[in-house]
Order: structure tokens, then sequence, then C-alpha cells
């Protein structure tokens, strides 16, 4: 291709066209990296590349919030999660499990359960990093749509971005719950009566 003087062009870039298309995005990415460096995100750590399922017979919090965030995995993929923050937490029955899938193995089990024999598991500043979250609840004095960066029923740092949406409740009690999460980070873990057993095969929570 020539130019009306009948010199070849070269490659050129339409600095205006790459300037519409790249402000947005930088402006994207540097909104995150605010945010990660305030600790609007979930991202105290690289999480794993598996989810595991969590189940309770009763859950009773005191401080409840909740809000979208992102956990990060040690690629940097960014994965969207609901943020259950709870001041304290007590939980009946509570059974963990994660299942991965080995070469030649094939699939592996790891199950927890604590706080079976009446006495039950007790977490402060409790943090879940959920995708999937069932079972029946109640709330007192809950506020639902409150901007994620103004909550303070939960724990201190229980905060997400300005503008984005949010719940809190003075207290909350779940009966039957069934959570798959990324992550959890607790102050403080109580677990009675731990049982921890590796096995093969899928034998999870739920």
């Amino acid at each position: 291709m020539k130019d009306s003087q009948g010199r070849p062009l070269t490659g050129r870039i339409s600095w205006r066209r790459f300037a519409v298309l790249a402000v947005p995005a930088l402006a994207g990415t540097a909104a995150l990296g605010i945010a990660l460096a305030n600790g609007a995100l979930a991202a105290s750590f690289a999480v794993s590349g598996q989810q595991f399922k969590v189940s309770a017979d009763s859950l009773k919090g005191d401080g409840f919030a909740q809000y979208g965030s992102i956990d990060r995995n040690a690629r940097g993929e960014l994965l969207p999660v609901a943020v259950t923050a709870i001041k304290t937490a007590r939980m009946d029955h509570l059974c963990q499990s994660v299942v991965t899938h080995l070469p030649v193995i094939g699939d592996i089990s790891l199950n927890l359960s604590a706080g079976t024999g009446g006495t039950p598991v007790e977490a402060s500043n409790l943090f879940v990093d959920a995708t999937q979250l069932a079972g029946n609840a109640s709330f007192h004095n809950i506020e639902i749509g409150r901007d994620a960066s103004t909550l303070n029923k939960g724990p201190s740092n229980a905060q997400g971005l300005q503008d984005l949406f949010a719940q809190q409740a003075d207290d909350v009690s779940i009966s039957k719950l069934r959570q798959t999460a990324w992550a959890t980070n607790a102050g403080t873990f109580k677990l009675s009566g731990l049982s921890m057993k590796v096995s093969k095969g899928s034998k999870e929570c739920f």
C-alpha cells in the first residue's frame, strides 16, 4: 500500500483509537490495584484451584455482614465470591470436605468433622469466601442494599467497595447450612471433637 505521494506505507497506530480502548482497561486495572492495596478485596492469600464444601446442622452468629468481592489464585486469576463475615459464630455438627483427583489413584477425599459431641465449633472474626450458600436463615435488624463500604455490624474490616451491594444484620441463624467456598479466614477457630480422615473415592459433606 502506498500514500498519495507513491511512498510505501508502514504499520501505523491510531493513537486516538488506542486511547479509547486502553483508558477504560487501565482505569479498571488501577481501581483493582487500589482495592487490593486497601484490603477491599478478599485477597489475603492465593486460593487453591479447588473449592471445598461445608455443612452444619446449625450456625448462630452475632454481627453479620455480606458483600461481593474477589479472590485470586496462584496464577493471578480473579474469582468472584460472596463474602460472609461474622464477628462470633457457633456451629453444631460441622463437616468440611474436599475431593482431589490424582492420576492413576483417582479421587481422594479429605473429610473433617467437629462440634458433634454437644460442644459447638466456635469462631471469631470469621470470613467465608463462598460461591454457593443454602439453608434456612433468620436475621434480626437486617439492612439489605446497604453500600458495601459503609458496613459496620460485622468484623471491623468487613467492608467491600464503594457503591457495591451489601447487607448486614445484628445476628444470623441458619439451620441445615450447605456452603461451597474458595477460602475461610478466622481470628480464632475452636474445633471441639476434631476428626480428620483421608480416603479413596468421592465422599463429600453434601
